[in-house]
């Protein structure tokens, strides 16, 4: 029924305008909508982003927003940490470190956090 439409991802955040900041001009996204000082809508290749205003900002604990990249990962974390981005390190059963980016088996996985404390993540799929 649903898998043939795109999804979006929603992602809380404190202040609106710190988050488009960092989703413009740190990730690339543009922004092709905007409602007021409550919602940015930024498109991330054929999908968007509803970046929105929250008091429960940062609270999600898990993933919120995946790019796959493919073989463009290691390129993007450096791209990514020459703009300031700190990356997560978690310690996980049978993954390695190369330096920022997780290794499981053929699996390369790096996370960041955006200014409000959401788990976003590269992927090389």
């Amino acid at each position: 029924m649903l898998g043939q439409i795109n999804a979006v991802a929603n992602v809380a955040v404190r202040d609106l305008g710190r988050a488009r900041a960092f989703y413009e001009k740190t990730l690339g996204l543009s922004e092709v909508e905007h409602m007021g000082d409550e919602v940015s809508v930024l498109k991330s290749g054929d999908t968007v982003i509803n970046v929105y205003r929250s008091d429960y900002a940062g609270t999600n604990k898990a993933t919120s927003v995946t790019w796959a990249v493919g073989d463009r990962i290691d390129g993007l974390v450096d791209e990514l940490r020459s703009k300031g981005v700190a990356f997560e390190h978690y310690d996980m059963p049978d993954v390695r470190l190369e330096g920022d980016v997780h290794v499981f088996g053929d699996l390369r996985v790096a996370w960041f956090k955006d200014p409000d404390g959401n788990i976003l993540n590269l992927i090389n799929q």
